[in-house]
């Protein structure tokens, strides 16, 4: 049996390691084949740098780049005076809420810009993309990719395809711009790719054969209760606007399930994409300031969290795959 697949991999800063750890697992099954990587942010990171590890030397090659590029990523945040305080380790708390570093960073991000500071310009993680990735090679990677960042002007999503990646797309899909001066690309300035498309799922049906499209979820849809605290309001909020255009690409999706006309074939298309998808119930329990904790100790945490979602989901659904979805994309039509 084999099974042509999409991938649509959210971002989430180093939450992103648990979505290294659901391609770890995923690339231990020779029957699944990889057509496409929909990715955005620490998502677009992790396709990049899956996608040039596959081109040189297969699936194993592409587990082998994944490991090394979260190990410079957790070297290079080594040196960050955003760290966790000594009682959040002495409790085995993985947030930096109460790390005196982070509190005054997060105060100043209310007051200053990223403009108004010099470490607004440097991003810690160019170097990690530069030593970590050829991008000449992406060009002609099998594995299809698109890269969405945010164009500031327009607020619309640019779409990168192989061709066009390098450091900068993959700094510009990331880029948070309360942390970050926008970056440039031919001449225009993008902010992270979350905004505009978390990921975009619209390449994956307009230029990709296959029909089964796995959805590695980072960011939750759903908490229960009302926030509270400011940073509770904050963090919902940007849960929610981060969700906001994937689930209106999943809703079109359900719509045209209803209306399909074997007429048109994009409509066809998309009418029948099977979806699926990789989530974690323990990403729920970190709040956002531990997505700036980049200690290896919880990067392997996550991976090893990834690994264990990405492995119940081949057993209880892997052989949906090809068949049927496995996520109730029509639930999001009512109340519509």
């Amino acid at each position: 049996m084999s099974q042509l697949i999409d991938l649509a991999l959210q971002g989430g800063g180093s939450h992103g390691a648990f979505t290294w750890g659901v391609l770890d697992r995923l690339l231990e099954e020779p029957w699944l084949h990889i057509e496409a990587i929909s990715g955005t942010s620490a998502g677009a990171m992790n396709a990049a740098v899956m996608a040039a590890g596959h081109t040189d030397g297969g699936a194993a090659g592409a587990r082998t780049a994944l490991e090394a590029f979260w190990r410079r990523v957790s070297q290079a945040a080594a040196f960050s005076p955003l760290q966790r305080s000594p009682m959040d380790v002495l409790l085995g708390n993985w947030s930096l809420n109460h790390s005196p570093a982070y509190l005054a960073f997060d105060l100043m991000a209310r007051v200053f810009s990223p403009y108004d500071v010099a470490f607004g310009a440097l991003n810690p993680l160019a170097k990690v993309l530069s030593e970590s990735i050829d991008f000449s090679r992406l060009a002609s990677a099998p594995i299809k990719l698109f890269i969405t960042a945010t164009n500031v002007g327009s607020g619309r999503p640019r779409v990168f395809r192989n061709a066009e990646l390098s450091s900068n797309v993959l700094l510009a899909s990331a880029c948070l711009p309360t942390m970050f001066q926008a970056v440039e690309i031919d001449g225009e300035a993008y902010w992270d790719g979350g905004y505009s498309g978390n990921p975009t799922m619209t390449p994956l049906v307009q230029e990709c054969v296959s029909d089964d499209t796995i959805l590695v979820a980072i960011n939750p849809v759903e908490r229960l209760g009302v926030p509270k605290s400011a940073r509770e309001i904050l963090n919902r909020l940007n849960e929610v606007s981060f969700n906001a255009v994937l689930l209106k690409e999943l809703r079109m999706m359900a719509l045209l399930r209803k209306v399909a006309s074997a007429d048109d074939a994009e409509i066809a298309h998309w009418s029948r994409m099977r979806i699926h998808m990789i989530r974690s119930d323990m990403l729920v329990e970190f709040d956002s300031s531990s997505k700036l904790n980049a200690e290896w100790a919880f990067l392997c945490l996550l991976r090893d969290e990834g690994r264990r979602a990405a492995d119940a989901f081949l057993t209880v659904h892997g052989k949906d795959l090809g068949h049927r979805s496995t996520l109730d994309i029509d639930r999001l039509l009512e109340g519509v």
